[in-house]
């Protein structure tokens, strides 16, 4: 085996291992504390000062990796693990969603907290996606497995968190859960989408915690 063709055997398992460091450190950095809000209680605390506008709403808890689907009434419609950005952070690069994806940085791939105004779309492929940020070209969206190196089914299966960060910031929900909750709830109509912050607090992402405060 020649030079290049033992660099391109090894290169896979190389950019695998790098994933799993950075994941890892991620999932250490971004350890709960006791007082940190949960899906449940957002959602409670969004119902309650209507700041969902009578609208279905998904709550995205990035420290556990979880989507949770609820009715315009707060009604848990249904929970599920997903994938998300690579790197940890609460904000999006200003002017990502106009560069080409192989031009972001591994430690700018994030996906941003916050209340999002989501919305139906369709992407470059056709494929139907919940719009969370457009500007900064996040969305949510079935689980994709064209390239078997990420693994992103198996990713999804773990029972641990570490592995679950590995997109560019999109929300990657697996195809059963999103045709049974997300698609029915977001994606014929505007929404809303809640994003848990991972380095800031859930009250300066979101003023009606502050103004109503979430029974403990």
């Amino acid at each position: 085996m020649n030079s290049r063709r033992l660099l391109s055997s090894l290169l896979p398992l190389a950019i695998g291992l790098v994933s799993t460091a950075v994941c890892a450190q991620t999932n250490r950095a971004a350890t709960p504390p006791a007082s940190r809000i949960d899906a449940a209680r957002l959602a409670q605390a969004a119902v309650a000062a209507g700041d969902n506008k009578g609208k279905a709403f998904a709550v995205i808890d990035k420290v556990r990796a979880r989507v949770s689907v609820y009715d315009r009434n707060g009604k848990l419609m249904g929970t599920s693990p997903v994938l998300l950005g690579l790197a940890q952070g609460d904000d999006s690069v200003p002017g990502i969603g106009e560069r080409k994806m192989a031009d972001i940085r591994p430690d700018e791939r994030t996906t941003p907290a916050g209340r999002f105004d989501s919305e139906p779309g369709r992407n470059l492929q056709g494929e139907d996606i919940v719009w969370v940020d457009y500007d900064a070209a996040i969305s949510m969206h079935r689980v994709r497995t064209a390239n078997k190196a990420d693994r992103r089914l198996q990713r999804l299966a773990t029972p641990t968190v570490a592995d679950n960060r590995i997109s560019y910031g999109c929300i990657n929900v697996p195809a059963s859960f999103y045709d049974r909750y997300v698609k029915p709830a977001l994606g014929g109509t505007h929404g809303v989408v809640y994003v848990l912050p991972e380095t800031s607090s859930a009250t300066q992402r979101f003023g009606f915690l502050a103004e109503r405060p979430a029974a403990p």
